[in-house]
């Protein structure tokens, strides 16, 4: 019982910081960045929702079926066939990745390893 007031004291501690991520995120979602498409195409591979969600495992998809399989034509979300490639398909679109891609990427405050083993569009804004 002389202990009462340090664990009052140590859990408050705790709760409290255990509570900061809470409190940090009170004010809501933040605002997406506003995206230069650069597109001349008229429909991506997948809904826009999709993409915005899923983009990275549908990369990863990707590369995985050309690497281990070989296989380069998939079948998009609307039930056309497809190239599976990032610099052939995503990229013949979206030409300016620094407008696009890295402007995303940085809001969200990630780092994807895409141009470890692709080389980087030259001719585009990067």
């Amino acid at each position: 019982m002389h202990d009462r007031a340090k664990i009052l004291i140590g859990l408050a501690a705790f709760l409290g910081a255990a509570l900061v991520p809470v409190w940090a995120n009170l004010g809501g979602r933040p605002a997406l960045p506003t995206l230069t498409l650069g597109t001349k195409a008229t429909q991506c591979v997948a809904p826009t929702a999709v993409i915005r969600a899923t983009h990275m495992e549908l990369l990863n998809a990707w590369r995985d079926e050309v690497v281990r399989t070989g296989q380069r034509t998939g079948v998009d979300g609307f039930g056309h066939p497809v190239t599976m490639s990032l610099t052939g398909t995503c990229l013949s679109c979206h030409t300016n990745k620094a407008e696009f891609c890295d402007r995303c990427h940085a809001s969200m405050a990630v780092s994807p390893y895409c141009w470890e083993c692709h080389v980087e569009p030259r001719g585009r804004a990067s």
